[in-house]
């Protein structure tokens, strides 16, 4: 068969495109033809409209919701999440195949906002509060990484221009003598330049946390009043703890007010003078007169705690971050983890050897471990693993070495307590190291490739080695004691085969 499939999760990174690859795998295995539309973070490349017409089905592997749906209708169908199709792909495979003989088609999309999200409203509370905060921190990774980049780039430019207190007159020359006074040739004009962009970029994080966390919950009416609470919680010093806050709050204001019954009259004004006026209104009066000063207070005792932090208490906590970047490899509470790690870059006034700088570089290492470790693992004991997980291995090298953990998933799918297990350790491990070193990092993305940007680089690489070995070790013993019985039969099968080819 012709199969035709969209994949998308909620950053738009790792699992839109492992998903893609594990589709077209799942497919040739099977005897089938599929094209994928991998609808990610850097744009999509919209499937030929003549295989659309050609195909006997679609697959929608996807967390968002489809962009040109349209495109579809009358198809045969499947719609399932992206996770399985990574986890599953020969599953989602036959079940496109059975509904091309079910006669259920694609029916016609309404005309879909221009931001998306997937928020089932069947689903429990728990699974709901995740999905809306998700959408939230999906949004807002594209503004932590544009902007904590420039700013680590323009104290590196600083440093260079500068010397060692270039970190801190680099934050101190005024906009108006860049905007009068560019010098093309200046170091230290390009370091004001990086910083000055990048902080207005950092600017945008609480807002847009806020603010999409409440357009997943109340749709569109959501965006004024959430962006709003966010703008208040930066004013007032509630931070990314407020953005969250106000993310709920303006949400479930907005839902409220949408709800309401009036006069035909009314209706017309409502969108866009009623309730974006009311919601943005008891978001800012909450703020500003009840909880903005507690939620503020709080957000400094946090600050507070975490510089004052030092010695076994800093590892104590690298070792509990790493522990969480590998437990879930992308899930929510690695993104727990390092939405934690991100949030503290944009805390004003910190040192250079500041905790959140210590807690970002921990993250971001023990982020690395399992996809790393996974893939020395494939090559120390080939034996102990299929030929599709060898071949993941190989991609496996890039996607750790690039801070994607993700490209683990593969292997805990197919074996999960012993990988799951192994990389607690391993990531654990690192993030405890990275702290015992004093690692420091600006940068919310990047892997190796932010490494200039790296205080103690040495020790960081030292770190994430340590980690990569313990893990593959750990993993190797795990699966020694007991053999993959899908390993035994591909030997086997291709002895069987060796053998043929002697005789």
């Amino acid at each position: 068969m012709k199969l035709v499939a969209v994949t998308s999760c909620p950053t738009g990174i790792a699992h839109t495109y492992m998903a893609a690859e594990a589709l077209e795998q799942a497919g040739r295995a099977a005897g089938h033809e599929v094209a994928v539309e991998t609808q990610g973070a850097a744009g999509s490349m919209p499937l030929d409209p003549r295989v659309i017409a050609e195909a006997d089905g679609v697959i929608y592997a996807a967390d968002l919701e489809v962009k040109d749906k349209d495109r579809f209708v009358g198809k045969p169908f499947v719609d399932v999440g992206v996770k399985k199709a990574v986890h599953d792909a020969p599953g989602v495979i036959a079940a496109a195949v059975a509904a091309v003989g079910s006669g259920v088609v694609a029916p016609a999309a309404g005309p879909a906002a221009a931001p998306v999200t997937k928020v089932d409203a069947n689903a429990g509370v728990g699974t709901r509060v995740r999905q809306w905060l998700m959408t939230g921190v999906s949004y807002m990774i594209p503004f932590v990484a544009a902007g904590g980049i420039l700013i680590a780039l323009s104290f590196m430019l600083a440093q260079l221009a500068w010397g060692d207190e270039g970190v801190v007159l680099v934050t101190e020359v005024p906009v108006d003598d860049l905007m009068t006074s560019f010098n093309v040739a200046s170091l230290q004009d390009w370091a004001v330049l990086l910083f000055r962009t990048g902080g207005v970029a950092f600017a945008f994080l609480v807002p847009v946390l806020s603010g999409f966390i409440a357009y997943a919950i109340a749709d569109r009416p959501g965006l004024v009043p959430g962006f709003v609470g966010g703008s208040v919680s930066m004013l007032v010093g509630a931070g990314f703890l407020g953005g969250l806050v106000t993310g709920f709050l303006a949400g479930f204001v907005a839902l409220w007010i949408s709800r309401w019954k009036v006069p035909k009259g009314v209706r017309g004004v409502m969108p866009v003078v009623v309730i974006p006026l009311l919601s943005s209104f008891v978001v800012g009066l909450v703020m500003f007169v009840i909880i903005g000063r507690p939620i503020a207070s709080l957000m400094d005792g946090l600050s507070s705690w975490l510089n004052g932090l030092s010695g076994n208490n800093l590892v104590l906590l690298g070792l509990l971050l790493g522990a969480m970047m590998g437990f879930d490899l992308g899930g929510p509470i690695n993104k727990v983890a390092y939405t934690f790690a991100v949030t503290g870059l944009a805390t004003e006034g910190l040192d250079a050897d500041a905790t959140q700088y210590k807690i970002m570089a921990a993250v971001m290492a023990a982020g690395m471990v399992a996809p790393l470790a996974m893939a020395l693992a494939t090559v120390v004991r080939k034996k102990l693993f299929t030929h599709a997980e060898r071949e993941n291995g190989k991609a496996a090298w890039l996607l750790g070495a690039s801070f994607i953990s993700e490209g683990a998933i593969p292997f805990a799918a197919a074996d999960p307590w012993r990988v799951i297990v192994s990389s607690v350790v391993g990531s654990s491990v690192t993030g405890g190291l990275v702290m015992a070193f004093g690692c420091t990092l600006r940068a919310p993305h990047g892997g190796i490739w932010v490494l200039p940007l790296i205080s103690n680089p040495l020790g960081f690489i030292l770190a994430i080695a340590v980690g990569v070995v313990v893990m593959a070790a750990i993993v190797i013993a795990l699966k020694s004691a007991k053999p993959n019985p899908l390993v035994e039969a591909e030997q086997a099968a291709d002895e069987q085969a060796l053998v043929g080819q002697a005789a």
